[in-house]
């Protein structure tokens, strides 16, 4: 037992430094900085790319539509080549409800090298500078928007002197399966990309949520949003690097009103959203597979196991570094779990939960090497790592 007692003494290890030294990651209260409203209001075009969302747009849209915004706003939804009405649901919303002006156009099928919704994003872009805005919103078409919502960021945006701005939305978590993986995909993201050192000039972490992004009109050119980033599959990421390369000043926290109406019912949803873009996290690199593999089977797997084993072969030391690091482990959930109103008996369940993510992540890169290239609602794209050269 004597190497299993270093494993678990390494898995405790590691959680004392997540804890500590990961920028307290764990923390859920990055919300929103202080602002203040401005003199005089800048004008902004929401940009929505939409396909085959008449399911979830009677939720959203009109959350838009309904912004109290004081200055000039519009929308601009990209029907992209959807089969369910899209567009024609969105006039009709707006008919019906009134609001912003909203534009719905359509950019035709994208050339090569173009992968997810940017081209519909590109497409929204174009149409929005054509009216000269001083900000962009790209906001998904499943995001539900508080009516001070476009105000808010807007003002945010403003006081801090930030180039980006965005939150991420609050997911839903109806089902089962939601309640036991959604709150710990934004607990993993966040772990990744820990909130407090994006929004840190000099820091080289970014990230942003795709949900969510109210952009300077200015700093997407410098950047040359979404040209620079078309073939990215992770674009939220992407544009967030591409903002802060070109010297930006960026800011990511949680939603407080801005929700998610997408439902994942099934562990099947779940599963594709997740490994859809987890393998182009690792940017298709099998050392970085394994090596995350290892990482999270040593982080989150070897506590339960150490407590477990230690306890039946007799080994104390065994059975106390498993159980320390597992008490760590289920700590630094719990307030995540308390953001998603969830009760914390699905603290201790974490490791279950990262093992169902191990298992998407090698999944992830199975569909990868089986030559299945990116997707966006139906459309499959040439693998990312074809034209990863092109990136500027």
């Amino acid at each position: 037992m004597s190497a299993f007692v270093w494993i678990a003494a390494g898995s405790l290890a590691a959680w004392l430094w997540l804890l500590c030294c990961q920028g307290f990651f764990w923390r859920t209260d990055i919300r929103l900085p202080a602002r203040s409203e401005p003199d005089d209001w800048p004008s902004v075009c929401v940009v929505v790319p939409a396909r085959d969302e008449a399911a979830v747009l009677p939720d959203s849209l009109p959350s838009l539509l309904a912004q109290d915004y004081p200055g000039r706003a519009e929308i601009f939804l990209v029907d992209d080549g959807s089969s369910d009405g899209t567009g024609d649901l969105a006039r009709a919303l707006a008919s019906r409800h009134g609001g912003l002006p909203l534009t719905v156009d359509s950019p035709g099928e994208p050339p090569p090298g173009w992968t997810g919704k940017l081209w519909a994003v590109r497409h929204g872009v174009g149409l929005a500078r054509a009216r000269g805005p001083e900000y962009l919103l790209l906001t998904d078409a499943d995001i539900a928007h508080a009516p001070d919502s476009l105000r808010e960021l807007v003002a945010a945006a403003r006081t801090g002197g930030f180039d980006a701005v965005s939150l991420m939305a609050r997911l839903r978590v109806e089902s089962l399966w939601e309640r036991l993986v959604v709150p710990a995909f934004v607990y993993f993201f966040a772990q990744l990309y820990p909130f407090r050192r994006i929004g840190r000039k000099g820091s080289r972490t970014a990230a942003a949520a795709g949900g969510c992004v109210l952009l300077r009109a200015d700093a997407a050119e410098r950047a040359r949003i979404p040209d620079a980033i078309r073939h990215a599959v992770i674009d939220d990421v992407a544009l967030a690097r591409a903002v802060k390369g070109g010297g930006g000043h960026i800011w990511l926290g949680l939603a407080e009103r801005v929700d998610s109406v997408r439902p994942y019912p099934r562990l099947h949803d779940l599963w594709r959203m997740v490994s859809r873009s987890a393998y182009a996290q690792l940017r298709h690199n099998p050392l970085l597979l394994l090596g995350t593999v290892i990482g999270l089977a040593l982080v989150y797997l070897v506590p339960p196991v150490a407590l477990l084993a230690g306890l039946a072969a007799g080994s104390t030391a065994t059975a106390a570094l498993g159980g320390l690091a597992w008490l760590v482990m289920t700590g630094t959930y719990v307030p995540m779990l308390r953001y998603y109103g969830q009760p914390l008996w699905l603290a201790p369940l974490l490791p279950f939960t990262a093992f169902l993510y191990l298992l998407m992540t090698v999944d992830s890169a199975v569909q990868h090497y089986r030559g299945r290239g990116a997707a966006w609602k139906g459309r499959t794209y040439a693998r990312p790592d074809a034209v990863v050269g092109e990136e500027s």
